[in-house]
């Protein structure tokens, strides 16, 4: 989806209205503009895992189970492989995938015509106008705003926490090609940014600052001196080096080391079962931008 100015994202978010109806800015209405769509199976396992999990709640409460999968790319791959997952949480899920390009939403159609309970896809955008209305619980937008300017960000957020149910959530991130690396904002309806999740296959981690090249969007160029971020991968990289003995039981073992020592300087949200998994998640106030 780039590339939109964040004025005519802001002005296209006050021209939506609340329950239905899209803003003009891509194909059809949409907001937004067409991504590389770059994607692949299993790529976004790990968010799909946390939503699934840590955020299991927010899905089971919800009185509509409706999930956007956003800017899911030239693949229906990553719909699917979300349906899958939050299909174990609710059975009753109903999983839309939105892209702004006509021609991936026909092949997404297309592929998937016969199969018994696929998702549904429809052509949108930021605006999350899903087929037949409704609000969705949680929203993916994963590798998309990396694609847009900086300064496009927060009128993004804002036009998509206005579309949420309450107690929705959105999940801004980026990962690698292959699904190793990943990072993300969760951003509640009611509260803006909650936090910043870190997820990294452990096996071959040389440090935790090797994320910092999948970090977010609205955090990737404040990886700099002076900035939270920056100051909490410095940290977990000296952790982890502290932790180097820990090593001898595994890599697993180390980066619980890690994350134990940084639990006692920063806001982290979460514990051992989450940081088994090559996780941490630390509250948005200690890595906002300044």
């Amino acid at each position: 989806m780039p590339r939109q100015s964040a004025s005519r994202v802001r002005a296209d978010a006050s021209r939506v209205p609340r329950g239905g109806g899209s803003a003009r800015g891509g194909a059809g209405g949409a907001v937004g503009a067409v991504t590389r769509g770059t994607t692949g199976p299993d790529r976004l396992r790990r968010v799909e895992r946390w939503l699934a999990q840590a955020q299991a709640r927010r899905l089971r409460e919800a009185a509509d189970p409706l999930v956007v999968d956003l800017g899911y790319g030239a693949s229906p791959v990553t719909v699917t492989d979300l349906q899958r997952w939050l299909r174990r949480v609710r059975p009753d899920v109903r999983v839309v995938g939105l892209e702004i390009s006509p021609e991936r939403v026909a092949a997404a159609r297309s592929a998937l015509r016969d199969v018994p309970g696929a998702p549904e896809f429809a052509l949108g955008g930021f605006e999350l106008a899903v087929p037949g209305g409704g609000a969705p619980v949680l929203v993916r937008a994963f590798n998309v705003l990396r694609q847009y300017e900086t300064g496009e960000v927060a009128a993004t957020w804002e036009l998509l926490r206005s579309r949420l149910a309450p107690g929705g959530l959105v999940v801004d991130g980026t990962c690698d090609e292959l699904g190793r690396r990943a990072s993300w904002i969760a951003l509640e309806r009611e509260r803006g940014p909650l936090s910043l999740t870190l997820s990294v296959r452990l096996a071959g981690l040389p440090a935790p600052s090797a994320v910092a090249e999948r970090l977010p969007k609205a955090l990737i160029h404040r990886n700099v001196p002076g900035e939270g971020v920056h100051e909490l991968l410095r940290a977990a990289d000296a952790a982890w080096a502290r932790a180097a003995p820990a090593g001898t039981f595994g890599a697993r073992q180390r980066w619980i080391a890690t994350c134990r020592e940084l639990a006692r300087g920063f806001p982290v949200l979460d514990g051992p079962s989450r940081w088994r998994l090559g996780e941490l998640t630390v509250a948005w106030e200690c890595v906002a931008p300044r």
